[in-house]
């Protein structure tokens, strides 16, 4: 498993300063250039940036070990997590802010890395993915907080006869989510797995409205 992670950026070195930052993670078995695709999502002021996962999956690239059923080994899972945050300690310290947008495993990740820094980041996006169901994960994180409205927002989109995602994994999702976030929940009839333009468009009115103003 590399130990770098490559990154491809929305706007050159020299007009990042000071710019709203968002990260992009994908899924099992794909590329940062897929994940690049959704750049046009961020708004105008804002800076993305693309990350690849450090696992060679037959060419392409994920961030830990999944099965069918999103079964996982949790120190890969705190491998990669903690591979982000030497990242965004290297690279990201002079954006105003940090979000996250995760597809499929990326979800997990995003989720995954805004559970372990909860003040870290702005607002968090999972597109037709899960959070991740682990007990030694749910006993570091913070408990929810009891006021909705000062729980972290996500937007959480996904079509629900998506059959990657298995049942379980969605309820999880489901339950985690209105727990613990403050939560906007849209579904996309025969999307599939994958990111359709109404969900683009529903992905950059969120994003501007958090970060947009800033």
């Amino acid at each position: 498993m590399s130990t770098e992670l490559k990154a491809i950026y929305s706007r050159p070195k020299d007009q990042r300063s000071g710019t709203d930052l968002v990260m992009f993670f994908h899924g099992y078995g794909s590329s940062e250039q897929r994940m690049a695709e959704l750049f046009d999502a961020v708004p105008a002021g804002a800076t993305a940036v693309a990350l690849r996962g450090g696992l060679d999956v037959g060419g392409d690239h994920g961030w830990f070990l999944l099965d069918y059923f999103l079964t996982h080994d949790f120190t890969e899972v705190l491998s990669a997590t903690q591979r982000v945050y030497d990242w965004i300690d290297a690279n990201a310290q002079d954006y105003k802010s940090i979000s996250l947008v995760g597809f499929s495993q990326g979800m997990a990740m995003a989720s995954t890395i805004q559970r372990l820094r909860p003040q870290r980041f702005t607002c968090v996006a999972g597109l037709s993915g899960f959070v991740l169901s682990n007990e030694l994960l749910a006993m570091s994180e913070d408990a929810p907080h009891e006021d909705p409205a000062q729980r972290p927002p996500y937007f959480w989109g996904r079509d629900v006869e998506d059959v990657v995602i298995n049942p379980d994994a969605v309820e999880h999702t489901s339950d985690w989510l209105e727990a613990h976030t403050r939560l906007t929940s849209r579904t996309y009839p025969e999307m599939g797995h994958r990111i359709s333009l109404e969900e683009k468009v529903d992905l950059r009115v969120f994003l501007s409205h958090y970060i947009g103003s800033r």
